[in-house]
């Protein structure tokens, strides 16, 4: 599954000092970190892909029509489940797909 949202790891920053001849504590006092939500990448706390398990006769556009109204979303459907599926055209019954929610 692409995705074009990466964790920004760029503002972290630490320095520790050696602590092998010391024998107090280690200072941490410099340690700094910035943790930026990844809420809108995996979804946590949004709303949630629902799964939907494929039945006879169905194909991405059908499954996109009843669930969101267009047939043509059946791309967005095909792309949150690129794990499952390698051709479009190619689903068959039985197989349990996520079906994203629209944006």
């Amino acid at each position: 599954m692409s995705n074009d949202k990466k964790a920004d790891f760029s503002g972290v920053t630490a320095k520790v000092d050696s602590t092998e001849n010391i024998k107090e504590k280690a200072d941490f006092s410099g340690v700094t970190a910035r943790v930026d939500s990844t809420e809108d990448i995996v979804g946590v706390g949004g709303p949630q892909a629902a799964s939907y398990t494929i039945a006879k006769g169905d194909t991405l556009s059908s499954i996109a029509q009843k669930h969101y109204g267009k047939a043509g979303a059946w791309k967005m459907i095909f792309e949150a489940n690129r794990d499952v599926i390698d051709d479009p055209d190619r689903i068959f019954p039985g197989q349990t797909i996520k079906l994203p929610p629209t944006e």
